[in-house]
């Protein structure tokens, strides 16, 4: 099968996990909209949920197929969220952002009792950030903010470029009218300790690892489609 095939397999195996009446976080991402296009079959075969979208560019292809949506204050509590992610370590951290919905989407799945990552096996790593780390910033102070993150990242043994995301000629801006810098530092050895120096520079919004959030991964591969937990990772 192709990428986008597997893509499919994921999806229609994360859908399995979607009860009537759920509450559901729809996440962001290629992988995440094949999902969205199975579920409104559902739906428009009488399935109910009350679907909360994950970014602009979810909510708006969710309305043009009929998947009901709320916001996350008409529906704070969530039961599930299914989302994609850029990166997937053995541990279920998760490099996601590459789509420009990394705020949205971990404010989503920390919302939700439980986080399933949909995937084909190209995103599985021994080891986060051979996908640049996508690092959501106020433009305000932007180059001030810049200079942190390296000196954070320096102190940590990581060094590498950190652009800013262009969208044409102009810096992206995502759907909290944020910027985005892409930090190509490699492998990173300590997620957890550069999630922490991250957080604590006061220009950085959120940054793309999600860590310990996600309860299961589903793979689609050659071999067919397997589910990752963390006992079975």
């Amino acid at each position: 099968m192709d990428a986008q095939a597997l893509k499919v397999e994921a999806a229609r195996e994360a859908l399995s996990h979607v009860e009537d009446g759920m509450r559901l976080g729809i996440g962001t991402g290629s992988t995440a909209e094949e999902f969205v296009r199975l579920l409104a079959e559902q739906v428009a075969e009488g399935f109910s949920i009350k679907g909360v979208p994950t970014s602009e560019k979810t909510a708006r292809l969710c309305l043009q197929l009929g998947v009901p949506l709320f916001s996350l204050d008409e529906t704070p509590e969530l039961d599930l969220t299914i989302d994609g992610a850029d990166e997937i370590d053995p541990e279920l951290r998760l490099m996601k952002g590459g789509g420009g919905a990394l705020l949205r989407e971990k404010i989503v799945a920390y919302a939700s009792r439980r986080m399933i990552v949909i995937a084909d096996e190209s995103k599985c790593v021994d080891m986060l950030g051979t996908f640049p780390l996508p690092i959501e910033v106020n433009p305000f102070g932007l180059e001030a903010t810049r200079l942190a993150i390296l000196r954070e990242a320096d102190l940590l043994g990581l060094e590498g470029d950190l652009l800013l995301r262009s969208d044409r000629d102009v810096p992206y801006q995502t759907d909290g009218g944020h910027y985005i810098l892409d930090a190509s530092f490699g492998r990173i050895p300590d997620t957890e300790a550069l999630a922490k120096a991250l957080k604590c520079i006061p220009g950085v919004v959120e940054h793309g690892m999600f860590l310990n959030m996600a309860t299961a991964a589903i793979i689609a591969g050659a071999s067919g489609v397997r589910t990752l937990t963390h006992t079975s990772s």
